[in-house]
């Protein structure tokens, strides 16, 4: 179901129009934004999937260029006089509804006045509008969504690039850091491949690669002892030794027959 209605004449600002929705729709998704020329699915009803889009939205945007005024109808008077308008029905269908009304003004449009507007339309030029500058795009249209996600909590929800974050980092800090704490981390997966590696960042546990061998994690002591058993041996003269270590660094050395130990102080 639509939340934002893009309200747009097709001769003054269409360009402008879609760029606003291809944004949105990015930002809070294709389902969020109605926009006539893409959301009217060919062979539908246009006046009912109109009316029926505007009467469920929550914000309806009117795109404001500088032909919005003075375009005219078949007959030469202003289009937003005729009842039969589509950009007058679908702001006065909006205003009857509840829904919230932002005026987009376009590059340097003047803020509207009630004189130049249809007595049924004064009200619009009393709503705040936002402005949208061509050559400020991705700044304005960002302001534009913050505006939105502040205005209407479900497009909180729906947000997918962080229009929502922009919003905390503005807001309350310790709500902000509530927020992103009960935000779901992220899980990386490492892989390392012979030998040991260099772990970078917040890690906790054991990291073991690919062992070829007995392998003690634990805080005990390591024994390795005895043919039966893998892993290194030293021997000569007679002499065969095993090791014993804690997994924290010290070797103890022991003789298992004939010749002298070299006390640790020797070593």
């Amino acid at each position: 179901m639509p939340v934002i209605f893009v309200n747009y004449r097709t001769d003054d600002e269409e360009g402008t129009a879609t760029l606003v929705e291809r944004e949105l729709s990015r930002r809070f998704g294709d389902e969020k934004v109605f926009r006539a020329s893409k959301s009217i699915s060919p062979g539908s009803r246009f006046p009912q999937e109109i009316l029926t889009a505007v009467r469920r939205c929550s914000v309806l945007l009117a795109v404001i260029g500088p032909r919005w005024l003075a375009a005219r109808s078949a007959d030469g008077a202003p289009a937003l006089a005729d009842p039969e308008d589509w950009i007058r029905r679908e702001i006065l269908e909006a205003f009857d509804t509840g829904a919230l009304v932002i005026p987009v003004l376009v590059g340097k449009v003047n803020r509207l006045s009630r004189e130049e507007l249809p007595p049924e339309l004064e009200e619009l030029a009393d709503c705040q509008y936002r402005r949208l500058n061509h050559r400020n795009a991705e700044s304005d249209l960002s302001r534009l969504a913050e505006d939105l996600v502040r205005i209407v909590p479900e497009l909180s929800a729906a947000s997918s690039d962080g229009a929502q974050e922009q919003f905390l980092r503005r807001g309350d800090p310790k709500k902000r850091d509530e927020s992103l704490k009960a935000a779901p981390q992220k899980v990386v997966h490492h892989r390392q491949r012979g030998g040991i590696g260099n772990v970078k960042g917040d890690f906790t546990g054991t990291f073991v690669s690919e062992p070829q061998g007995p392998v003690h994690t634990g805080s005990g002591h390591l024994y390795q002892a005895g043919e039966q058993h893998l892993g290194p041996q030293f021997s000569g003269e007679g002499i065969q030794v095993g090791y014993v270590g804690d997994n924290h660094g010290t070797v103890n050395q022991e003789r298992e027959r004939g010749g002298n130990c070299p006390s640790d102080g020797e070593r």
